[in-house]
């Protein structure tokens, strides 16, 4: 079994859970996963991925901000540090099918979703939620690197569709 090498501190004083810098929560998948669902079945999916895009964006441009100064990475070097990071805190297992910083595209494959291994016999693309983190952490590296593309990202296939892997492409915005 592969044993993470994520380090996490836990304040004595308030509990708060940090990795480099970063307070975290740490909760069981099925408690994440049954919350995800109830509230798309509230909202209805389509509205509650609009709504999780953007917010799952800001999110990964501000991480790869962070870890990037925390860290001393720049580049794409910082969002396969994403990549590493996701796969280290229970999402699945994220790399990189092809990237190309220059351009903003990528394709990123995702195995052992955490979303399909917590939903058995559910098919469908699952794991939406992804998506607007790979635009926001694409976006990072470009802005970084004096890139002026914005891009957008979606789930392509999913394991749930009975597919070996999930798989996003991340591909720059039409001007």
């Amino acid at each position: 079994m592969m044993q993470p090498l994520l380090p996490i501190e836990v304040d004595e004083e308030t509990g708060v859970w940090s990795t480099d810098g970063l307070p975290m929560l740490y909760v069981p998948r099925h408690f994440f996963t049954n919350n995800h669902l109830a509230v798309e079945a509230a909202l209805g999916r389509e509205r509650y991925a609009e709504i999780l895009y953007p917010a799952g964006y800001k999110s990964a441009f501000f991480w790869c901000d962070k870890e990037a100064k925390t860290h001393g990475l720049k580049g794409l070097a910082v969002f396969e540090h994403y990549l590493k990071r996701l796969s280290q805190r229970g999402w699945g297992q994220f790399a990189f099918l092809s990237a190309n910083a220059d351009a903003g595209d990528a394709e990123i494959a995702l195995w052992h979703s955490s979303f399909v291994l917590q939903q058995p016999g559910v098919t469908g693309r699952l794991c939406y939620m992804f998506e607007g983190w790979f635009a926001g952490a694409m976006d990072w590296v470009g802005q970084s690197e004096g890139r002026d593309y914005r891009t957008v990202s979606r789930e392509t296939q999913c394991a749930a569709e009975g597919h070996a892997h999930c798989t996003f492409r991340v591909t720059p915005m039409a001007a």
